[in-house]
């Protein structure tokens, strides 16, 4: 009888393993946390591809959708509304403002003007370029295109006015509220310059639509983007926050090893790892392997920043009248999120 009930019991167990084993296997995995990733169809947003093609997003549990846009300031305004999760993207006014009154945070670094790194071209029309604008320190007295007002193409030309003395009046800036108009002005002659992303000014000087005069990293380097997220993403979604950061600084990494490798001589070297991932980047920004070799700028492989550029340039957007006297950096840049941020001011 003792036998019996023994292996009474052992079927017992067993029926509940093989039971529990079968739940297991049917059970539907946990769902993946939507998120939407808003930016422009630069260069400089290169991790979001390769973490979203590579799978990074998907081995952290989430389910990202992109939205691009033509100009940066609505890459923040679609953060701080909600209708995005996470924005890459230029520092403009109009973030600062929203950062200021407390919709957005900082919690990471996108690209920034390294000496070296071509990235932000200052790109001449032929005709200025024939008139004789062949040299940015020529620049007081022609007009410059831009997307907005406070933009970073703005900013831009700022730091030249410092550095140089200009007063800003010297320079016509004109908003063109986006990438595209400004490459029409200039194709076209309407401005005499504009600021531009290097894959795209490349291309342009290439073609003889426009001539490359001045880089922005041998003028005047500076911390030019940055990853941020909503106050309330921060607040009430901590681990969806943590996890898109790793997701991040992993296709970071990647990027960062495949473009901003130099030669013992300073000079940039692109092997096996840059045609690797050359194509995900072109599928996404439209760019040719040859233009995006050419102008892939600076990104730190854990997505650090440099702080005190940042602190610079709302000081110089206070000055304008572009930014509130009110609004304070060390409100809005968190730095619990990514370890090893540099050049505190």
């Amino acid at each position: 009888m003792r036998y019996v009930a023994r292996t009474i019991a052992a079927a017992a167990l067993s029926a509940s393993a093989l039971a529990a084993t079968a739940l297991a296997v049917t059970a539907p995995a946990q769902a993946a946390d939507k998120i939407t990733v808003c930016a422009l169809t630069f260069v400089s947003s290169s991790p979001l591809f390769i973490a979203a093609d590579k799978g990074y997003y998907k081995a952290e549990g989430l389910e990202a959708e992109f939205k691009f846009f033509r100009a940066a300031t609505p890459v923040a305004v679609g953060v701080a509304s909600g209708d995005c999760d996470f924005g890459v993207t230029g520092l403009t006014a109009g973030f600062y403002n929203l950062a200021g009154k407390g919709a957005l945070k900082i919690i990471g670094a996108q690209s920034r003007e390294e000496p070296g790194y071509d990235f932000v071209a200052y790109l001449a029309s032929n005709k200025a370029y024939k008139a004789g604008l062949t040299d940015i320190k020529k620049l007081p007295g022609h007009s410059v295109g831009m997307t907005q007002v406070g933009s970073t193409f703005h900013y831009n030309i700022g730091m030249l006015a410092v550095k140089y003395g200009w007063d800003m009046k010297q320079v016509k800036l004109r908003p063109l509220q986006s990438v595209p108009n400004m490459l029409a002005a200039v194709k076209s002659g309407n401005v005499d310059m504009i600021p531009m992303v290097a894959h795209i000014a490349v291309a342009f000087d290439k073609r003889g639509l426009a001539k490359i005069v001045g880089w922005v990293h041998a003028e005047t380097p500076w911390q030019l983007g940055a990853l941020f997220t909503s106050t309330k993403n921060v607040e009430t979604r901590r681990g969806v926050v943590e996890r898109f950061v790793r997701a991040y600084q992993q296709a970071a990494t990647d990027y960062y090893k495949a473009f901003n490798k130099l030669d013992a001589n300073g000079k940039r070297v692109f092997g096996a790892e840059a045609k690797a991932l050359a194509p995900i980047i072109q599928k996404y920004t439209k760019a040719k392997p040859a233009n995006i070799y050419a102008g892939a700028p600076f990104i730190d492989p854990m997505g650090r920043l440099k702080l005190k550029p940042i602190h610079e340039q709302i000081a110089w957007y206070k000055s304008m009248g572009l930014v509130d006297k009110s609004v304070d950096p060390a409100k809005f840049i968190d730095t619990s999120f990514i370890k090893g941020h540099m050049d505190k001011p």
